[in-house]
């Protein structure tokens, strides 16, 4: 084994700790267990040049030793590389990670094996840990050195400038001059010294992270960037290079590259003797024939070149690792041969889903001093160490930038200790101080582009942590509290119609805001100034006094004034008699809300002004769902109401005394809902298809007469480029498939539309070789897509079934189809792949740095993240499915509960300090979370706590008796879980849309 007491491992002189991170080992994060035998030296050269010994036994697989080194290294993702050495025959081959070793290697003492990249991603911001994309940068620095990575003049200047800035930092004349005399990093590089100078000396202040980023960047872009040729000929004998990468297999001429094939068009590959063949699928439009044959120069290098095409393929293309094939009874036929180890998706998910993050680590010659050098001055109260070391946490979980946190943490280090001039290398702090703001939706002011070199930018997932927000809240007060409150459950009931109308008020104070916006507004018509005065003002007004009324009965309930009264008081229904009898004086303003929603809409397309004024309010943090939803919130308040008596009047027996107020409540606001259901139904399809309209680019008329809204999510599309994340939207007539644009509210960019008339679905999970696999045929074109599970394929499968049946019946083959804008999108994906991904790689970038926060916390958005599906059922059950209140809030790792007043509507939970703040200070959105109970092993012992839980990301929540308890665990359900489609039918009759 490695000797760190003769010399300092690879690890230690990066700076990491010992037994952090392990690359392709169990989560229990153990050492690979030594089989029995005798050991072995085994030398591994390092990307920095360094030479490692491993003791190993004889009987030991390869991932044995592969493991070891990425233990030593302290490298997660150790999945992108390889070890790689010269066997018997003077060939240049991988380790096989399931054979014995010495089965691969015969003479172990004479062979040295190098750890190198195997894998070479699309995008190095795939690449999540900076120590990964470190060694990315060793390897391209040693790729240019040997005439592997070629390039022009000008590239290979700006490549050498990068690195030496990582290794000697900023610029001094004499000291690069005299680096580079050196130091050779490319073969021509006495030529090149003055322009090196020259891009070296526009680096002064990037860190050697930043540079790292900056080579990769750079590296990515160039032909040859990651391309390991292998000689063959062609039929007729003239002399190619063959290679493979993320994409397929190319074939190079020199290193110019004269033809690619991409794993969607291939077949198959084989070799036989010393052919290697390509089978290709039929192709009706290319002349290119469907089997092509190269020769090279043995049958071994054949077998090669097929097991790195095979892995390759596997790696980029495949969800999880393939199983082993089982072995046949009699005969063997063909190589056993197959990939082992995590594909890429596996080694992303795992590293977002880890725990587990590491500090800073120093590189030799940077002049940047790593938090991991700090002394033990280090004496933090374990209260702030604990809640930076959350906030960190559950900011990765949402990909948000982490800097503001770390800049905070820094802050309290300089108020605790005179550190001057205390930095980290790490590419995720900067010069900028820490801000005093609270989080507003979970965002704060978008990052400069320079302020996130490592690609890892601000989510537009809101994050659930709050500065400052809330009390601790101890046993005592809780015993006194339970003491003091009645625990009938009608007074919960009606503590919760207390709780939601404070909620409901407040949205409707925004409306009114709104509308003395729109009154000083010159362009705004005078019909929409009349429609939202006339009809929003008497509801606003009227449900103003109810809430007083609520309150008043509420304190009288609880003995909080001084009319002592007990008996007559401890009820509801009289009080909700008296309301909904005065709101059945108003119908007729409930009935033209639809007309406000509407009028509003052809207001802002006639004036661009008054669109600017709406999308500024919707800029505030007042204002924490899109505008048009609050315009809704009057008709999805009566369903509440109904809701609220349904369960008082099944709680109550019927000799109660407020059993008979609260019934005839109920007959009569269930007779006000039957009759406003229509333009209930009507307002929310609408007002979907609206936000949708907000969230796309490149697409007109989406809100037209007709057209309803079904399904949208996110679906892997198999095209040229493999398996590439999708936004998808389903319609009664229509689907389109989109992905994230570089527009600065983030919007989807439209590729193309599949009308549902006359299409055909079918699962091709064995056709195709992708687990949740299907295939959509229409009468243009045909597009296979998978999703992430059984469950989504599923849901995806019977909406779209049901909307063919839809377009069969109503629409024709002569519906109505969308206008694509064909000048910023193109249609066919196919038709350009290569600068299509090159679009979407680069939104990944930079959209999110400039992100409009108005479109950031989106159900869209939040779909794309969670990598999951939202139904218009879904949608109907969460109006339902609101409620307001308070709740005690716990990390997984935190000891004192936080006391929040919180708000569920719209998929998410909004965390206020009381219900008397104007906007929320966070909010955490559900989709993709489950709801469970603690169990014994947590250690909560405490009533009435329910737990979120998404990946490795915990939260505890308590509330304050069993009938909250059991309201909180259904309302989060319905955004945890998809609704049942028989649950909606009856609401939305003929047909659940």
């Amino acid at each position: 084994m490695v000797e760190p007491e003769l010399r300092p491992t690879a690890g230690h002189r990066l700076g990491a700790q010992e037994t952090l991170g392990i690359s392709t080992l169990d989560p229990g994060h153990r050492p690979p267990t030594m089989p029995p035998g005798r050991l072995v030296s085994i030398r591994v050269l390092m990307l920095d040049d360094t030479e490692e010994v491993f003791d190993i036994s004889q009987r030991a697989p390869g991932k044995l030793l592969f493991d070891l080194v990425c233990t030593h290294l302290n490298l997660i993702e150790g999945d992108y590389f390889g070890l790689e050495f010269q066997d018997h025959r003077r060939m240049t081959v991988w380790l096989d990670l399931l054979k014995p070793i010495m089965r691969q290697i015969r003479r172990p003492k004479h062979t040295l094996l190098r750890f190198v990249v195997k894998f070479f991603p699309p995008d190095h911001t795939q690449l999540l840990e900076e120590l990964t994309r470190y060694l990315f940068a060793l390897q391209i620095k040693h790729d240019l050195a040997c005439g592997r990575l070629t390039c022009n003049d000008s590239s290979a200047a700006l490549l050498v400038s990068h690195i030496i800035q990582s290794e000697i930092g900023d610029y001094d004349e004499a000291q690069t001059r005299q680096h580079l005399l050196n130091n050779k990093y490319v073969p021509d590089q006495e030529a090149l010294m003055d322009k090196i100078a020259e891009f070296h000396r526009k680096h002064i202040g990037q860190t050697p992270a930043e540079s790292d980023y900056q080579l990769l960047e750079i590296a990515r872009r160039l032909e040859m960037y990651g391309i390991r040729l292998h000689p063959a000929k062609d039929r007729e004998g003239t002399k190619l290079s063959l290679a493979v990468a993320h994409t397929g297999i190319l074939v190079f001429q020199g290193h110019t590259k004269i033809n690619a094939f991409n794993w969607s068009k291939v077949r198959k590959l084989s070799f036989k003797r010393k052919r290697f063949l390509i089978k290709l699928r039929p192709d009706l439009n290319s002349a290119c024939q469907d089997v092509l044959e190269f020769l090279m120069s043995s049958r071994d290098c054949c077998k090669v070149f097929w097991k790195i095409c095979v892995e390759y393929h596997a790696f980029f293309r495949l969800f999880e690792e393939p199983k082993p094939k089982p072995k046949p009874v009699l005969f063997s036929r063909g190589s056993s041969f197959r990939f082992s180890g995590r594909t890429q998706k596996q080694v992303i998910d795992y590293v977002k889903d880890s725990e587990f993050k590491k500090i800073p680590f120093e590189r030799k010659h940077s002049k940047v001093q790593s938090i991991s050098n700090l002394p033990p001055l280090l004496s933090l109260r374990s209260e702030v160490l604990t809640e930076v070391r959350v906030t960190l946490t559950v900011a990765s979980c949402f990909n948000v930038n982490r800097q503001p946190v770390l800049n905070l943490f820094f802050s309290l280090l300089h108020r605790s200790f005179p550190l001057p001039g205390v930095v980290s290398n790490s590419p995720r702090l900067s010069d900028s101080s820490a801000t005093s703001q609270g989080i507003v939706n979970g965002q704060r002011a978008a990052p400069a582009p320079s302020q996130s070199p490592d690609g890892r930018p601000p989510s537009p997932l809101t994050s659930p942590l709050l500065n400052d927000a809330g009390s601790m809240r101890t046993d005592d007060e809780d015993e006194v509290r339970r003491k003091r409150f009645p625990t009938d459950k009608a007074y919960f009931i009606a503590k919760e119609l207390l709780m939601t109308e404070r909620t409901f008020v407040k949205d409707l104070e925004l409306i009114t805001s709104f509308q003395n916006l729109v009154g000083k507004e010159e362009t705004t018509t005078e019909s929409l100034r009349t429609f939202i005065s006339s009809n929003f003002e008497p509801i606003h007004k009227f449900h103003t006094g109810f809430l007083k009324d609520v309150e008043q009965r509420l304190a009288l309930w609880e003995g909080r004034s001084n009319a002592h009264i007990k008996g007559d008081y401890q009820r509801i229904g009289d009080v909700l008699l008296k309301s909904i009898q005065g709101i059945k004086q108003m119908t007729s303003h409930f009935q033209r809300l639809s007309d406000v929603l509407m009028e509003l809409e052809q207001a802002c397309q006639a004036s661009r002004k008054l669109e600017a004024l709406c999308r500024d309010l919707e800029l505030q943090k007042v204002c924490y769902l899109p505008l048009n939803v609050f315009l809704l919130r009057p008709l999805h308040r009566l369903v509440h109401y109904k809701q609220l008596l349904e369960r008082l009047c099944k709680h109550y027996p019927p000799t109660h005394v407020d059993f008979r107020d609260s019934r005839a409540a109920l007959a009569d606001i269930s007779e006000l809902v039957d009759q406003l259901h229509g333009t209930m139904i009507k307002m929310e399809n609408f007002q979907k298809l609206l936000e949708l309209k907000k969230d796309l680019v490149g697409v007109d008329g989406l809100a037209v007469p007709g057209r309803e809204f079904i399904r949208l999510g996110c679906l892997s599309k198999l095209s040229g480029k493999g398996l590439q994340q999708r936004m998808f939207f389903l319609f009664n007539d229509v689907l389109l498939y989109t992905s994230r644009g570089m527009t600065a509210s983030n919007q989807f960019k439209v590729h193309g539309q599949l009308p549902l008339y006359g299409m055909t679905i079918r699962e091709s999970e064995d056709e195709w070789g992708v687990p949740y696999c299907f295939t959509l045929s229409g009468q243009r074109q045909s597009v296979v897509v998978a999703a992430s599970s059984v469950l989504e394929m599923e849901r995806w499968m019977e909406d779209i079934k049901m909307a063919i049946d839809l377009a069969e019946k109503c629409n024709g083959p002569s519906g109505n189809l969308l206008t694509i804008s064909l000048s910023e999108n193109k249609s066919s994906e196919e038709s350009a792949p290569d600068q299509e991904s090159e679009d979407d790689l680069s939104a990944s970038r930079t959209s999110l740095e400039r992100q409009a926060p108005h479109r950031g916390n989106t159900t869209v958005h939040v779909c794309w993240h969670r990598n999951t599906s939202v139904s218009m059922v879904d949608f109907s059950m969460a109006v339902e499915n609101q409620l307001s209140g308070n709740l005690l809030r716990k990390f997984k790792n935190s000891n004192g509960w936080q006391k929040l007043w919180v708000v569920f509507t719209n998929f998410s939970l909004f965390f206020y300090k009381t219900h008397q703040d104007e906007y929320p200070l966070a909010s955490l959105p559900l989709l993709g979370y489950s709801i469970t109970i603690p169990s014994e092993s947590e250690n909560i012992h405490k009533d009435y706590v329910f737990k979120l839980h998404f990946k490795s990301h915990i939260y505890y929540f308590r509330s304050e008796s069993e009938y909250t308890f059991e309201r909180w665990m259904e309302v989060i359900r319905s955004a945890t879980n998809s609704a049942s489609r028989t649950r909606i039918v009856n609401r939305k009759d003929p047909h659940p849309y």
